[in-house]
């Protein structure tokens, strides 16, 4: 079963890193042109509002409410069903995400007023403009989101998590053939236009698979199926878990559309690697758990056994490679951003204020990313309910500290107000922390004890730790005058071969394994 389980979080993981790696491509192609400009900020704040309706409708909130119960009629070999389930979910999610598309493009003036307040003249009226041209992109992409949640539920993850590439790809090649003659302004429409084009490749490449899998899918809106009354009564609190978090987000636009030009678009730079790990580890194991814990079967007890064996080792893949993440980003932030980043517009100044904010990230990022893990749990025993309250505790405590580290503390104590970014990634992952205790102590009082021993964390933390210092001994080492990629690449595999030894001497079985697996 671990096997198995290696295999299909490797396909996700596989897919996940080509398309990242496709995003960091499109992120310092947007750095050189954009840099930490007006143009910048804009597209920025305005690339949060209508991923919203993607984040609100797309792949969690569908994946925890729709692929338990798809999965399960799968299981029980009644596809014709699953089938009707699926098809009647699609022309529900078209009607409803087609209205509210209609609806965000008639009131994007009042959003932009709520999401950026700090934003006026040029910079809050190309975000208007912007936002206007990017609300049907986001619908097309829920619509992508619906096509994972089938494959993923007949175990067929890599081409669900490698269609963004060709959403970056389009972007990555407007912005080269635009860029040389246009303003910046004029290169973000360009930009924005792309992103809607990217997102119908995106939708249109899955497609064909979908129906190939599962031919049985009749789009019929059908609210008296049981099926289809249980997908919507789980997507509900979902929906408003996922509403909370996504709301968390719009706060700390708010925030951040205070601090100084520039604060948006590095804020936007750093989430870019930060949740590449959550993407990329986190992410990958959670989807390739969640239908096979939602396939369990037999009594209460044997399932509780299973979930809590599936649980636990996905518990240690996750956090085998999220210690040695958040180490990298604290030690060694600057080397990553300054290669990934540093190109055109885009200062070394610049990335030394991404990298605070990244490093203020890693407070949180290995609760955030265990957490979804736990999440899913709870969503293949169809209880949304529970994630959901205490999303809105962590959403409530990270807006207080976030409001008190990003604003208030630099005033009280004097510094400079860029630093606040910092602050506010700091703040969120205290709140991931309390989330994360709370979704295990709940969990475990409902299945039994669950979660990784101290003695196994200490030892990733004290690898990670020992691999820093001599990355960090090799980049003091090296002369200024190296490029910053040759920089990275003579710093990083230092520290990921020093990680991978020190775990193989400490004898962390996902070290091993990975060792057993290279070596054949």
């Amino acid at each position: 079963m671990a096997a198995k389980a290696r295999s299909a979080s490797l396909l996700v993981g596989a897919g996940i890193l080509l398309s990242r790696i496709a995003g960091l491509v499109r992120q310092r192609v947007f750095a050189h042109y954009f840099g930490q400009s007006i143009a910048a900020d804009a597209f920025n704040a305005a690339f949060r509002i209508p991923n919203f309706l993607q984040n609100l409708f797309g792949e969690g909130v569908l994946s925890a409410s729709f692929i338990p119960v798809y999965s399960r009629l799968l299981a029980d070999g009644d596809e014709k069903e699953a089938g009707r389930v699926a098809g009647a979910i699609a022309a529900i999610i078209l009607l409803v995400v087609s209205l509210i598309v209609l609806a965000g493009v008639l009131l994007t003036p009042w959003m932009v007023a709520f999401i950026a307040p700090g934003f006026d003249g040029e910079r809050r009226e190309l975000t208007i403009q912007l936002t206007r041209i990017l609300f049907p992109g986001a619908g097309v992409l829920v619509l992508s989101a619906w096509c994972l949640g089938i494959l993923n539920s007949h175990r067929k993850f890599f081409l669900s998590y490698t269609a963004p590439v060709l959403w970056n790809v389009v972007m990555i090649g407007a912005m080269f053939w635009w860029g040389r003659f246009s303003t910046q302004n004029t290169l973000a429409l360009s930009l924005a236009w792309a992103s809607v084009v990217g997102s119908a490749a995106q939708f249109f490449i899955q497609i064909p698979v979908v129906f190939r899998v599962s031919a049985a899918i009749s789009l019929r809106s059908s609210w008296k199926n049981s099926g289809v009354k249980t997908v919507t009564r789980n997507f509900i609190p979902v929906f408003l878990g996922r509403g909370v978090v996504q709301l968390s987000a719009f706060i700390d636009t708010i925030i951040v559309s205070f601090l100084p030009q520039g604060m948006p678009a590095a804020l936007g730079y750093a989430q870019v690697l930060y949740t590449l790990p959550v993407s990329l580890f986190g992410m990958s194991v959670s989807a390739a758990e969640l239908p096979e814990m939602s396939s369990a079967r037999g009594t209460s007890a044997e399932i509780f056994a299973s979930l809590r064996q599936r649980l636990n080792n996905g518990l240690g893949r996750i956090a085998f490679f999220i210690v040695p993440s958040a180490m990298a980003f604290l030690a060694l932030g600057d080397v990553l951003i300054r290669a990934l980043f540093q190109t055109g517009k885009f200062t070394a100044s610049d990335a030394n204020y991404v990298w605070a904010i990244l490093a203020g990230s890693t407070v949180g990022l290995l609760a955030a990313t265990l957490g979804r893990l736990y999440a899913s749990t709870y969503y293949a025993l169809q209880d949304t309910r529970t994630p959901l309250k205490f999303a809105l505790a962590r959403v409530l405590l990270g807006t207080a500290l976030g409001y008190l580290a990003a604003v208030l503390l630099p005033r009280w104590m004097g510094w400079s107000a860029g630093w606040g970014g910092a602050g506010l990634t700091a703040a969120s992952g205290i709140a991931a922390w309390v989330e994360f205790f709370l979704l295990r102590r709940k969990l475990n009082q409902r299945i039994g004890v669950t979660g990784l021993p101290a003695n196994h964390i200490a030892k990733l933390w004290l690898a990670a730790g020992v691999a820093a210092a001599l990355a960090w001994l090799t980049k003091t080492a090296i002369p200024a005058s190296w490029h910053p990629i040759f920089r990275a690449a003579a710093v990083v595999p230092v520290y990921g071969l020093a990680y991978f030894a020190a775990t193989t001497i400490f004898r962390i079985e996902e070290a091993q394994a990975l060792f057993r697996r290279i070596r054949r």
